[in-house]
């Protein structure tokens, strides 16, 4: 099993940039695909990014497309966010996730969570 640690969330200016770390525990991150979720209040949570286990296949949110970037060093047991480009609909609580089945945007498909961690834009 997978225990996922996020990081690097903070208040930042429209156009400002920031980035998201996932630290996971455990002897299994290398085999599992990553994704990055978010959810402002009062919505539902939303696909932001995904990456294989190889590091080598990413999909993104179409929101996010262009702006946001999501790598991962399994030597480090780390996944990443980089999100630039920032706006004020980005503020959400951002979540990374894992996934024993196949790269998807489908949230179910995710099976171990993070705590998040807050990430917001001010105008």
């Amino acid at each position: 099993q997978v225990q996922l640690v996020e990081s690097g969330g903070g208040l930042v200016q429209a156009g400002g940039s920031l980035n998201l770390s996932c630290a996971a525990s455990g002897r299994t991150f290398s085999n599992n695909v990553m994704g990055w979720f978010r959810q402002a209040p009062g919505k539902e949570r939303e696909f932001v990014a995904g990456i294989s286990q190889s590091g080598g296949t990413t999909i993104y949110g179409d929101s996010v497309k262009g702006r946001f970037t999501i790598s991962r060093n399994n030597a480090k047991n780390t996944g990443y966010l980089q999100l630039i480009y920032l706006k004020p609909e980005d503020t959400a609580v951002y979540y990374c996730a894992t996934s024993q089945s196949w790269i998807s945007q489908n949230i179910h498909n995710y099976d171990v969570w993070g705590q998040g961690t807050q990430v917001t834009v001010s105008s």
